[in-house]
């Protein structure tokens, strides 16, 4: 059951990346500049973030079999629009389409992996299906790249939205929200009264604001770097061939494939690793950043741009923390909804870099150092919200545990 879902997400990661082998391409195809390219990522990086606490409802509410089904239907519909647009105003209709339906996948996943599996085993879970996403986006590194290079667009991009209807049918036909004999309660309230309850109540929570945070400040390196930016700054700022490019692309998904499984397995057995790893992470990402783009030379060496490349594949891993800070301060009618304020973080922050540096880099003359230097701004606010919630988290966590532990003792044998 569950890798039907994290099929659905594997194929929904692939669309929402293909943008980023094709940015030179779709800048040439609609004749547009910097600021006009970014707002395709930007635009469905909007509508993703949108939706996300909506979503988060709507499986709380339906179940993650319908919600799913209706965001395949849209991410294929917006892959195969993106294909055939004649125009720039449709391409970025079609964007927004895609971004609609891949904003319902990884949510469901979540909530399909803590249905049919213990939760001791969360973190890693979550983790697993974050590399299956990894693995959609090195399909779209190496085989939409090359199938942009040998059949060119319209070909490409249809081709590639068959693979929706590939994952619709046994989604349709086997998936099912649930074990057996382990329904959730049905819902006891509708409406809108329902709807702000469990927003309010999940943001009262600071479990869920700090995965927020997490999820905000860990995630949009990688994801600016890989959904756009990454190969024009590594063509045109570091005069790499695409090829070569394309590789370092790749290896930034090898490198978060990797690491995820680790801080997967360190996360489940050391709880009290979530907020180092997390914070960690961050740094070694602003250090060489800063490094690659303050070298003094024309381009970084080939050793620095591997080193920047292996190290942004934490980001993904990290954001996933976001998760497990959330998941033990919300009971499982919440988890939803939870998961999308979460989710929100990453891709406000995503959004918003990508727009920085579209903008920053039409007012300066193409300079990559500066446009890149807004990943700092953001890595500090991200920082000191983190710092600011992180022992309250704690202390609630210790209390909840200490209350669960009182609670066994009383129950009557």
């Amino acid at each position: 059951m569950w890798g039907i879902g994290v099929g659905v997400y594997f194929v929904a990661v692939i669309f929402r990346t293909s943008l980023g082998v094709a940015g030179l391409d779709a800048a040439d195809r609609f004749d547009v500049n910097a600021s006009a390219l970014s707002t395709f990522s930007i635009l469905q990086l909007l509508v993703y973030a949108g939706m996300q606490i909506p979503v988060g409802l709507m499986v709380d509410r339906l179940g993650t079999k319908k919600v799913l089904t209706i965001g395949v239907v849209l991410f294929t519909a917006g892959q195969l629009g993106f294909a055939l647009s004649p125009s720039y105003g449709m391409a970025l209709a079609s964007r927004a389409l895609l971004g609609c339906g891949d904003a319902m996948t990884f949510i469901s996943v979540l909530r399909l992996g803590s249905r049919w599996f213990p939760a001791r085993r969360g973190p890693l879970i979550a983790q697993v299906a974050a590399l299956f996403g990894m693995a959609g986006n090195l399909v779209s590194t190496v085989v939409i790249a090359r199938m942009l290079h040998g059949l060119g667009w319209t070909a490409t991009f249809a081709g590639s939205a068959a693979a929706g209807l590939a994952v619709l049918v046994p989604l349709a036909l086997f998936l099912k929200d649930h074990p057996e004999g382990h329904e959730p309660p049905p819902a006891q309230h509708a409406g809108s009264a329902f709807v702000r309850k469990q927003i309010a109540e999940s943001w009262r929570e600071p479990g869920t604001r700090l995965g927020m945070w997490v999820h905000f400040t860990t995630q949009f390196p990688a994801m600016v770097f890989l959904l756009l930016w990454g190969m024009p700054f590594l063509v045109e700022a570091q005069g790499l061939s695409r090829e070569t490019a394309g590789l370092l692309l790749t290896l930034v998904v090898g490198s978060n494939m990797v690491v995820g499984l680790v801080y997967g397995q360190v996360i489940a057995r050391h709880h009290a690793a979530r907020a180092p790893l997390a914070l960690g992470t961050v740094a070694a990402t602003a250090l060489l950043w800063g490094s690659t783009l303050a070298y003094p030379g024309e381009q970084a060496p080939m050793w620095l741009l591997i080193t920047l490349c292996a190290v942004l594949g934490t980001c993904g891993p990290a954001s996933m923390i976001g998760f497990d800070f959330a998941r033990p301060a919300n009971p499982p009618g919440r988890q939803g909804t939870a998961s999308g304020i979460v989710n929100m973080g990453g891709f406000v922050a995503s959004m918003t870099t990508l727009l920085a540096v579209g903008v920053l880099l039409d007012a300066t003359g193409d300079s990559y150092p500066v446009a890149f230097s807004s990943v700092f701004l953001l890595q500090a606010v991200g920082i000191s919200q983190i710092l600011r919630l992180r022992a309250r988290v704690v202390r609630r966590e210790r209390e909840r545990l200490v209350a669960s532990r009182v609670e066994a003792v009383h129950v009557p044998v």
